[in-house]
């Protein structure tokens, strides 16, 4: 836009704001003197063209599928196929899990995704003193290979992509899985899904970590060399900003925070030998999805803008593929609430439809029940009708980007961008992630977001429907999901079951050699797959791996 026509467009804003603005504003008063997103980011009243010239455009939107990312990860988006629709399902036993797994699939569910319970999150058998109370609750439980033929009984690795919400214990599911497999006689090169294999972010914001931050970045890295040679098509991790928005961050924080673990994921397994362009196409991203529809659409944007600057400039990256941020969402577990709990659905919505905007690979719609328990059959088939909804009837599909050159949303992107980025290089010189981690930086800087957030809702500068307004004087009776008490001690049962009819010598014989490996610099993941199918157990394993490493105890333990 040349100078003329930089003074005419200023000159039209000057007259609006004296006429039109002016007499309007005493008529109609806004709301606030001044608004802001939930990342105190300021949002003006209008936005115009800033005159910039078209090389501006395409270094910082480019075209989708092409560098910087911008505007999504792949040419034709949706246009050339929908996200995948993947709703997180696991609770009680093995069998019910599977039976809810065949209910989905047949209800139009396009991959699986596993929940586990928190026992087998953090390595300990469903018999273990510490398990007392949770088997089953929050997730599947999973003690042996036992189970895992159980969960996945009459379904075809090979032909469905399944993700596993799992961590400290991850390199042991996935062993399990894969052996599963090769049973099928599954093609493994085909076998396609994600681990979220992405303990840093336990040390920030959920807890079930196992070992010390180092050993288990080490265990990680195995996960990403053996995949690289006998797993191609498998995620090896999904770094998670979800969990670190759910305890409270904000939008800002989500992105800089993930994008610095991802940035340590790739240290290390740089450190441990491997080129960036090996394994960094098989890195994948997890993230939430809130209220803000504008900011969460925003936020994903300049994440894959961020990530692709970060992987081209510092680590050289030279696969494309290397460069591309792709991203599950999972709309916000935090924001539904127990008082009216219909008005979830609406929320959910909202959430799924800033995911697609925002150019997401897949997606969980959480059901309008998960504030008061497990989600029912009914409220899970709604959740998926919503993200069914969305792609089939909305029209939000027919075409890429479709918020792309918003002047409010590229006004934001690049907000959202240069703050993250700011934040990004403030843990880089604390030394990076696990630094960072050590000293308690994340953790206090959610503390303080989330503090915040409920200082706002407690005094209602923030309205949360149905919860500190417009309330309902009786709340109308639910139907919920309960976990059987019995399937504890079937859990145990079936765990003896195993325990006396394998060859406990060959057992402690991989027990022994995990231990000799896990003190010296060798690929774990081949003695842990050989471990599973002498069925071990998921806690004999862990307990190995906890004598040689230790456990973390937290900054101040």
């Amino acid at each position: 836009m040349v100078e003329k026509d930089k003074e005419k467009l200023l000159q039209t804003l000057e007259n609006w704001e004296r006429n039109s603005l002016s007499s309007y504003l005493q008529k109609s008063p806004e709301r606030k003197p001044e608004f802001r997103t939930d990342s105190d980011i300021r949002i003006d009243r209008i936005y115009l063209p800033s005159g910039s010239e078209v090389p501006d455009y395409l270094a910082r939107l480019g075209l989708p599928g092409e560098y910087p990312f911008t505007r999504g990860v792949y040419p034709t988006m949706y246009r050339g196929r929908y996200w995948t629709m993947r709703q997180y399902a696991g609770f009680g036993s093995a069998e019910e899990s599977n039976r809810r797994y065949h209910y989905l699939l047949k209800q139009g569910q396009t991959g699986l995704s596993v929940a586990f319970d928190l026992p087998t999150q953090i390595g300990y058998d469903s018999d273990h003193p510490q398990a007392f109370g949770e088997v089953g609750k929050v997730g599947v439980a999973i003690c042996s290979l036992a189970d895992l033929e159980v969960l996945f009984d009459g379904i075809e690795l090979q032909r469905v992509s399944t993700s596993m919400t799992i961590n400290s214990t991850a390199a042991i599911l996935l062993a399990m899985y894969v052996a599963i497999a090769k049973r099928q006689s599954a093609d493994l090169s085909k076998l396609s899904g994600t681990i979220q294999n992405d303990v840093l972010k336990e040390y920030i914001a959920r807890g079930t970590y196992i070992y010390p931050p180092r050993p288990s970045m080490r265990l990680i890295t195995d996960i990403f060399a053996w995949c690289k040679e006998n797993l191609p098509s498998w995620n090896t991790i999904s770094i998670s900003g979800y969990h670190m928005r759910e305890a409270g961050s904000t939008a800002v924080q989500e992105i800089a925070f993930t994008l610095s673990n991802g940035i340590a994921y790739v240290e290390a397994a740089r450190e441990a030998g491997l080129s960036v362009d090996d394994f960094a196409p098989r890195l994948a991203f997890f993230f939430n999805a809130h209220n803000n529809l504008f900011e969460e659409v925003a936020k994903f944007r300049a994440a894959r803008r961020l990530w692709a600057k970060i992987m081209k400039e510092r680590f050289s990256a030279k696969d494309p593929r290397s460069l591309m941020l792709r991203f599950h969402t999972q709309t916000a577990g935090s924001t539904l609430t127990a008082q009216q709990p219909d008005n979830n659905v609406i929320r959910v919505t909202l959430q799924a439809l800033a995911a697609v905007l925002g150019g997401t690979q897949s997606l969980h719609t959480n059901s309008a029940d998960e504030a008061l328990g497990l989600p029912t059959e009914a409220s899970a088939r709604v959740a998926l009708r919503t993200q069914q909804v969305i792609a089939y009837e909305s029209g939000v599909t027919d075409t890429v980007d479709p918020l792309g050159g918003s002047y409010f949303l590229e006004d934001l992107t690049d907000q959202i961008e240069l703050a993250a980025g700011a934040l990004i290089e403030k843990i880089d010189e604390m030394g990076g992630s696990v630094s960072a981690i050590e000293h308690g930086f994340f953790q206090k800087e959610i503390a303080a977001s989330a503090y915040h957030t409920q200082k706002a809702i407690e005094s209602k500068d923030s309205i949360v429907v149905g919860v500190n307004a417009f309330k309902a004087e009786v709340e109308e009776p639910r139907d919920l999901l309960k976990v059987n008490p019995a399937v504890a001690e079937a859990q145990k049962q079936r765990l003896q079951q195993v325990r006396a009819r394998r060859d406990s010598a060959k057992v402690a014989e991989i027990l022994g050699r995990i231990a000799s490996a896990a003190g010296s610099s060798d690929n774990l993941m081949p003695l842990i797959i050989e471990a599973v199918e002498q069925y071990a157990t998921l806690g004999e394993i862990s307990d190995v791996l906890r004598t040689c490493w230790g456990e973390y105890q937290g900054e101040n333990a």
